[in-house]
């Protein structure tokens, strides 16, 4: 094998190493978020099928369906929350990291008055940047990706874990702004008996 493909599978480890570690970090806000009885949010299993295990439990396996988004889950007063979860070691992330189903999965639920986003780490700062902005990052930012600099207002807080629901920034208007709106249609539904 040569050195370029050598390189390249070494940085794909690296890579998956740290989207697992940042996933492990978002499950415990899960279960920080449960123990303080905020939300019920979990890691959507992967749509895979064993073919076959060997006698040590390794086993070979191949993906049946597209990803589903990472996590989905309900929120403390009843609204669902659905995101995905998106890490890098650049300076920046694409949108084109989540598929096709993964974006029409969001745009569902989003649409079905779910809260719906991507959580993002960039290098060491992670952001829950909601899905109308990730949808819409060309009108947003003037590309298809965005750096720390761009979702600034959309910081999360760390304490070793990533968590998500807990914005740093005071301004509650980044809330509102996202999910006012949304809110206020889901309790019309209500009161209409939808």
């Amino acid at each position: 094998m040569d050195d370029k493909k050598l390189q390249q599978r070494y940085k794909n480890k690296v890579a998956n190493a740290q989207g697992q570690h940042f996933e492990n970090y978002i499950n415990s806000a899960c279960i920080i978020y449960r123990n303080d009885k905020r939300a019920e949010i979990e890691k959507t299993p992967e749509p895979f099928r064993v073919l076959s295990k060997d006698k040590t439990g390794k086993f070979t396996g191949r993906f049946i369906a597209n990803a589903q988004p990472d996590f989905k889950g309900t929120l403390k007063k009843g609204l669902c929350i659905c995101f995905e979860a998106k890490y890098t070691l650049k300076d920046n992330i694409k949108r084109s990291v989540l598929t096709d189903t993964q974006l029409s999965t969001l745009d569902r639920y989003y649409n079905m008055g779910a809260i719906a986003g991507v959580c993002v780490g960039i290098q060491d700062k992670f952001y829950f940047i909601p899905f109308l902005v990730w949808k819409n990052m060309k009108n947003c930012f003037g590309r298809q990706s965005i750096t720390q600099e761009d979702v600034k207002r959309f910081e999360i807080r760390f304490n070793g874990a990533v968590l998500f629901l807990d914005y740093i920034t005071k301004d509650m208007k980044v809330l509102d702004e996202n999910y006012s709106l949304l809110r206020k249609s889901f309790e019309d539904d209500i009161k209409v008996g939808i």
